[in-house]
């Protein structure tokens, strides 16, 4: 039994996960991330999860690392850091991953944020990246993926200066892709989630992989790959249910083959 993640089982596909750590404002010790990642796993392996929302409490999504557990580790420690581990079974999710945003989204917080693949966030969400006011820097993937979602201008101010900025600005910078009232947060995020659950399973993933290429390879790499995934999902038999469908007028019932 989980102590700091709370499990929904699958409702119309989706699996929503929330983080329950509320005496350290969801604070990502390394018991529970160790948890997430093992629930990630279980939602990939699982065929009745198509999508996972993520979400942590009204106060704070997670207001970063633990800095307690930070304190006591030596350097040994920290090139052993298990925590190393669990971050990359988090990121090789590879199912749609959204994250409910409300409060607080703070160093490691942030950064577990950019690992989804969509962000609902409230109107009184904060973002930031603020370890260097701990003579450190991000170690999850900030100084990456913050360039990545908001360009360099931005990205270097919020890690040089520490400071968070407003949902407004992260939608405006493209952090996140919506906004709603903090108490629809996580209800729009399962709406979203449910939408994407209702599609062609093997779509999905394929598009979500396509869209990935884009960050990471070149412009050629990505066409090529774009090409043979449309190439493999014209063979599929959720490929001809979309077409029939559409032709009949009436929702489509997708298998994922």
């Amino acid at each position: 039994m989980p102590r700091f993640i709370a499990v929904q089982p699958p409702e119309h596909g989706v699996r929503l996960v929330t983080l329950h750590r509320p005496e350290a404002l969801n604070a990502l010790c390394t018991e529970l991330l160790a948890e997430l990642a093992a629930e990630l796993s279980a939602a990939q392996d699982c065929e009745h999860t198509r999508a996972v929302v993520i979400t942590g409490s009204r106060k704070a999504f997670a207001a970063g690392a633990d800095i307690r557990e930070m304190a006591e580790r030596d350097l040994v420690g920290i090139l052993n850091d298990p925590r190393i581990v669990h971050w990359q079974r988090i990121t090789a999710f590879s199912k749609p991953l959204i994250a409910a945003v409300n409060g607080y989204a703070l160093g490691g917080g942030c950064e577990l944020v950019m690992c989804a693949d969509i962000v609902i966030a409230g109107t009184d969400a904060r973002f930031g990246q603020p370890e260097i006011n701990l003579g450190i820097i991000p170690g999850a993937g900030g100084t990456q993926r913050l360039l990545r979602a908001v360009g360099k201008p931005l990205a270097m101010q919020m890690i040089l200066s520490g400071e968070a900025i407003t949902a407004r600005h992260a939608l405006q910078a493209g952090l996140v892709s919506e906004t709603t009232e903090p108490e629809l947060t996580v209800e729009r995020a399962l709406e979203v989630a449910r939408a994407i659950a209702a599609k062609a399973p093997l779509a999905v993933r394929l598009a979500k992989e396509a869209v990935l290429k884009a960050g990471d390879t070149d412009l050629a790499s990505g066409l090529r790959f774009e090409r043979h995934a449309f190439t493999l999902l014209a063979g599929t038999a959720d490929r001809d249910e979309g077409i029939r469908a559409f032709q009949e007028k009436r929702p489509a019932h997708f298998k994922g083959c």
